[in-house]
């Protein structure tokens, strides 16, 4: 293999395939990149056994070929270089000789054929939707998901597909996330999991862009084809929570709240908690008003906002970062909370439109908090 490209736009491709390179395996080919030469382009695969991303960049082929190049190695050359371009030589032995400017390198890389085989899913369906729905999605439901292996499938997000709604759902065991998109020319109901590594790749890869994701999905795999990029992902399965059995169908209290000044609110009471000095937050909702306060072995803070409050008044106690998490995602100025009893869930909504519900589960107070 023979080839000279842009050593920027190189750098470019193996960062945004790197992610799904594995940082230690006992099969080396896994810590690498798949170097493919495909006519005038450079095929670039990186797979870790659960996600796949493939690219493409502009090359000149002098000599066809294919080798595993170390991603690490590669990287730290390639950012470390001053030429324009970058010249990629490999020999029948498998040494690998790298030319930029003024440098030179020469190491060993790995046959094509240690590479494990990635999956290439003949997807039953496909549908479209706009890159930035995709990240507004994932961006809404993504920190509720579980980081414990108790129960796998908690670990990703369910996607929902039902009447043209595609729904996200991501519940860690303490708070639930939901998140919808309506109006979609998809009409087949159906259900798959994602992992959460893999969305967080998929939304780093939109980026800033404005076009069309297309998504297919498989028996156990799913593949998104975003510009620029494949990103291939096994399933996650298992029995997911029915979220809709969580959610309360009634309540006693309802309070709109300034999305911004309830979150600032938090923020300030959440200064005298740290790891030496745990505490939830207490919410009190009475008379047009929410107080937020918390006491720890050592300090203690008080603070309220205005609110408009319907119902019964209440004392209920909160993780803090369960309540931000809620708010600075909720992309909106302000929210409904719904509350019944300080042993019940809380849920956050818009005040119009259903595009979002958060629920969080409570903390129980103590006498003196």
């Amino acid at each position: 293999m023979k080839i000279i490209c842009s050593r920027n736009e190189l750098l470019t491709a193996i960062t945004g395939v790197g992610r799904a390179v594995s940082s230690k395996s006992p099969v080396p080919a896994m810590e690498g990149i798949l170097f493919q030469c495909e006519e005038n382009s450079l095929k670039l695969t990186a797979y870790d056994l659960e996600l796949g991303i493939i690219t493409y960049t502009p090359a000149d082929i002098y000599e066809p070929g294919d080798i595993v190049i170390n991603a690490r190695l590669l990287g730290e050359i390639l950012r470390k270089s001053e030429g324009e371009s970058v010249q990629i030589e490999t020999e029948p032995n498998l040494m690998v000789k790298i030319n930029s400017g003024a440098t030179r390198y020469s190491f060993m890389g790995l046959p094509s054929s240690d590479f494990p085989e990635l999956p290439v899913p003949d997807t039953d369906s496909t549908f479209s939707i706009a890159g930035q729905d995709v990240q507004e999605l994932i961006s809404k439901t993504i920190y509720a998901v579980s980081v414990s292996d108790q129960k796998p499938v908690h670990t990703g997000s369910k996607f929902i597909f039902e009447d043209g709604t595609l729904t996200v759902v991501s519940v860690d065991g303490h708070r639930l996330a939901v998140a919808k998109k309506s109006g979609l020319d998809y009409m087949e109901d159906k259900s798959f999991i994602i992992p959460a590594k893999t969305l967080q790749e998929v939304s780093r890869l939109i980026g800033d862009r404005e076009e069309n994701v297309r998504i297919g999905t498989a028996r156990r795999y799913a593949v998104f084809n975003l510009v620029g990029y494949t990103v291939v992902t096994r399933l996650l399965e298992g029995d997911f929570l029915d979220y809709k059995k969580s959610i309360p169908v009634s309540y006693k209290t309802t309070a709109v709240v300034d999305t911004d000044a309830l979150a600032d609110s938090v923020e300030r009471a959440s200064l005298i908690i740290s790891d030496r000095f745990k505490s939830p937050i207490k919410m009190n909702f009475e008379d047009g008003r929410l107080s937020i306060s918390c006491n720890t072995s050592t300090s203690s803070v008080y603070d309220e906002i205005d609110c408009s409050l319907e119902g019964d008044p209440i004392d209920i106690g909160f993780n803090y970062r369960y309540i931000l998490d809620a708010l600075k995602n909720a992309g909106t100025p302000k929210v409904i909370m719904r509350l019944n009893q300080p042993t019940m869930p809380m849920t956050i909504v818009p005040v119009e439109g259903d595009d979002f519900l958060y629920l969080v589960l409570p903390v129980r107070l103590r006498s003196n908090e």
